[in-house]
């Protein structure tokens, strides 16, 4: 069999919930991977100019963080957790209408935050659940979860595509001999696909800011909004199974305690937004392993997430540039090939989870990370070993999250606050890194791409070994405080 009866079991009785977690993560893997391909068409819209539109970027991952960073803060009941669920999903599906109604990139910046912040919610809502629901079996579910992430990713860009602007989507006055070729705009979708942080690489190009609008990309989000809203109806069908609704006849269902508490049996301990965990009454009496650990998980996070974001965003404008001088065409396939390669590493890393512990996957994943990165830096000049290592690198570092999510809650016995503070982490390493890597590619240059992934690469496997260590530190000191209350209770259970 490829899963025990114990695994199946679980899912069994837990099914509903975890349907519904791995569609809403779904709805936020549409939801990240749209911006890039029709950046272009909302500039159109916007009339706005390059320097403009990206400030929408920034606003989607600004909030993105925010709402990781408060996302905690609905789990403290199963009725909170799934109610915050259903208002982002919708959310997400009502910004999807509304973008086409944007004219101005304020009012695209603030349809994007408030987009930002729901699928910070959903990031962090959707990982403490399947934690709480599985615990120590969380893995592969994890790795199921982060699945549809990139399977959303996968489907956004293919919507879109067809209604994308082949020619300048603003006619100027005399656009019959100025305007963009269709080339240089593919060169521009491709680039912006890292967030906007290329932006040095493109000033040739000219854009209209005033003119005709011709932009069909209106169709392209009334359509995801469609798909996506089967995703707030499946969190409703849930609570009204839970009978969580207000017009539920009977009182709420008797769910298990892992879905009603946490691990620890106290609602008021565990896992909340980063600042309650922060509070000096939960950390008191706390080991300083505890706090490293922590530390550690989110660090690991912050650095690979980091890579994905950065590797993303600029292996483009890497191929392009000397000395590999690729087609644009050939170029902008890099993209969708690294994050297929995550979807299908994460879909295969479901079974490996469950055959293998997640310290041995871990272990796996970065070394192929680092030989990756350091073969690319050596055949830097070879076109093919940079798509063959863009397909390896993407499934070697597809499994990594939902490991060391898995992995470090594991350590801490499901008490302290590795949720939260992992994706908080994964987020800001994102948003961080890829910024600093595109001001260092603009100082020295493209080959500066892979250098930095390699050094980073090779920090997140020293971090991951301290955290072993520190893991080691950590249970025997554990181990040797249960002995020392069982020694304490003896004495009492032989007086009685």
């Amino acid at each position: 069999m490829l899963l025990d009866e114990r695994i199946w079991s679980l899912f069994k009785r837990h099914w509903p919930q975890t349907l519904t977690y791995w569609s809403v993560f779904f709805s936020f893997g549409l939801c990240i991977a749209f911006l890039g391909p029709t950046i272009l068409d909302l500039r159109c819209q916007t009339q706005s100019t390059l320097q403009q539109i990206t400030w929408v970027f920034v606003s989607q991952q600004f909030f993105l963080l925010v709402g990781s960073s408060v996302g905690g803060l609905f789990k403290k009941t199963l009725k909170s957790s799934l109610l915050a669920l259903f208002f982002c999903t919708l959310i997400i599906s009502l910004v999807f209408a509304v973008i086409p109604l944007c004219h101005h990139v304020i009012l695209l910046s603030i349809a994007m935050a408030l987009a930002g912040k729901a699928m910070g919610v959903i990031d962090t809502i959707a990982n403490l659940q399947l934690v709480k629901l599985y615990q120590k079996d969380s893995a592969i579910f994890l790795q199921a979860l982060h699945f549809f992430t990139g399977l959303g990713a996968l489907v956004s860009p293919l919507v879109a595509d067809p209604f994308l602007a082949e020619d300048s989507c603003v006619l100027g006055a005399n656009w019959t001999t100025n305007s963009s070729s269709p080339r240089d705009l593919q060169h521009l979708r491709s680039t912006l696909a890292g967030h906007g942080a290329a932006l040095h690489n493109i000033s040739h190009v000219r854009l209209y800011t005033e003119g005709v609008v011709v932009t069909r990309v209106s169709y392209a989000f009334w359509i995801m909004a469609l798909i996506n809203l089967p995703v707030p109806a499946a969190v409703l069908a849930l609570m009204s199974h839970e009978r969580l609704l207000p017009c539920s006849r009977s009182s709420p269902r008797l769910l298990d305690a892992d879905s009603n508490r946490s691990p620890a049996g106290d609602t008021d301990q565990g896992h909340g937004s980063v600042f309650s965990c922060c509070n000096p009454a939960k950390l008191r009496d706390r080991p300083a392993t505890f706090f490293i650990i922590h530390s550690l998980g989110g660090a690991i996070l912050f650095i690979t997430d980091g890579i994905i974001g950065s590797y993303a965003g600029f292996v483009y404008t890497y191929a392009v540039s000397p000395p590999l001088l690729m087609g644009h065409k050939m170029a902008g396939c890099l993209d969708s090939i690294f994050w297929a390669a995550i979807t299908v590493g994460r879909l295969a890393s479901m079974y490996l989870s469950y055959r293998y512990t997640a310290p041995k996957l871990l272990t796996v994943s970065l070394v192929g990370v680092i030989l990756v990165q350091c073969l690319l830096l050596i055949f830097y000049t070879s076109s093919v070993f940079l798509f063959f290592g863009t397909c390896v690198l993407g499934l070697c570092i597809s499994s990594v999250f939902p490991s060391v999510l898995a992995f470090t809650e594991d350590i801490l016995e499901y008490k302290g606050c590795a949720t939260t503070v992992l994706v908080t982490s994964a987020s800001t390493g994102e948003m961080l890194l890829q910024l600093l890597v595109g001001s260092v590619i603009h100082s020295q240059g493209s080959y500066s791409f892979l250098l930095c992934g390699t050094v980073a690469s090779f920090i997140g496997f020293c971090l991951f070994l301290l955290l072993l260590y520190i893991q080691n530190i950590h249970r025997s000191q554990h181990t040797d405080l249960s002995q020392c209350t069982d020694m304490k209770e003896k004495p009492k259970t032989g007086d009685s």
